[in-house]
């Protein structure tokens, strides 16, 4: 496939419309469209952006969150649903590769998820967060190594993981073995927890600008926000106006070598952020340091890499016994 030289790519900032599904849906398609009007090839969306992040896991117990968890399931996402069709039917109409990130609801579970379409609309990939974070297992079940993969397309070869997996060195360097060029990164929001220095935008930020340098690729590091509805909706005391505010998008996009591509806008304001890749930068970048080529040293350390679907299930059909008639006779006899 001939890959266009010249890419334009679109990171969304901005804040669902929480926890209702066919709302978030409406404002994606939109975001769409102003990105294709915009002249872009691929926008990109934040972690769990349909329906929106579930920030009151980091916010209560358990225990108090089940007023919370029948609404959150079922405004999650259902491949093949009829919210999902819409997604990709404006990928097709807008002519433009789109990466989404969804809680998956597949029957009685959850999955922190990203989808890219393509151009058409198909579905290019689908794949599932590897190991949720801390308070996300509450809600959030494990994906596996099958759909940790990149995608072939017109752009290039275009790769996803979520918020915490730009932390896991063994993740980030399968990635990096299937030779990916522009990344999605999908990221909540930075507006939680103050206290954890490792949450907020630096650390993070700091995730995606390594993850260009080390891999050599481009970095599109999509993020939510806490909007004032949401605060109304899950802020109801003072110790949670301390663990949450509104805002916190810190939406970043970086070229091969960790450079800042543009200026990131402020973190209360909505938007695109838009940059003009030249794919042919990863050249120059592989040439001082490529960590699955010239860089490695596989004689000393290499990474296993299961890319087996892992069922809860598996079925196998027994093959139809046989009968010697005359043998059954004998032995009646």
């Amino acid at each position: 496939m001939d890959t266009k030289q010249n890419v334009r790519v679109a990171a969304v900032q901005a804040a669902p419309v929480f926890m209702d599904l066919k709302g978030t849906v409406a404002k994606t398609v939109k975001l769409i469209e102003e990105a294709a009007e915009k002249g872009c090839d691929l926008v990109v969306f934040p972690e769990t952006w349909v329906p929106g992040y579930p920030w009151f896991i980091w916010l209560n117990t358990t225990m108090a969150n089940m007023k919370y968890f029948g609404r959150y399931n079922e405004n999650s996402l259902v491949v093949g649903s009829d919210e999902f069709d819409t997604i990709a039917q404006a990928a097709k109409d807008n002519n433009i590769h789109v990466s989404v990130g969804a809680s998956e609801r597949d029957h009685g579970s959850l999955y922190i998820s990203q989808f890219l379409f393509g151009r058409d609309g198909s579905l290019l990939s689908g794949r599932r967060k590897l190991k949720p974070t801390h308070q996300e297992r509450t809600v959030f079940g494990d994906g596996d190594g099958s759909d940790l993969c990149v995608s072939e397309t017109d752009i290039g070869r275009v790769g996803q993981l979520a918020c915490w997996e730009h932390l896991q060195p063994l993740s980030k360097y399968a990635m990096y073995s299937m030779h990916e060029q522009i990344h999605c990164g999908a990221w909540p929001s930075f507006s939680a927890m103050p206290q954890a220095y490792a949450l907020g935008p630096e650390v993070n930020n700091a995730a995606s600008q390594m993850y260009a340098a080390e891999g050599q690729c481009f970095v599109i590091g999509a993020c939510g926000m806490v909007s004032d509805e949401m605060i109304d909706m899950l802020v109801e005391n003072d110790e949670h106006k301390e663990l949450i505010s509104a805002g916190g998008g810190h939406a970043v996009i970086y070229g091969p070598d960790g450079k800042l591509l543009v200026d990131k806008i402020p973190h209360d304001q909505e938007g695109l952020l838009i940059a003009d890749l030249a794919i042919n930068a990863i050249t120059i970048a592989k040439v001082f340091a490529d960590p699955v080529g010239h860089y490695s040293r596989p004689d000393v350390t290499r990474l296993l890499f299961n890319r087996l679907p892992q069922p809860c299930t598996e079925s196998h059909t027994p093959e139809a016994a046989t009968f010697d008639l005359d043998q059954v006779e004998d032995v009646l006899e």
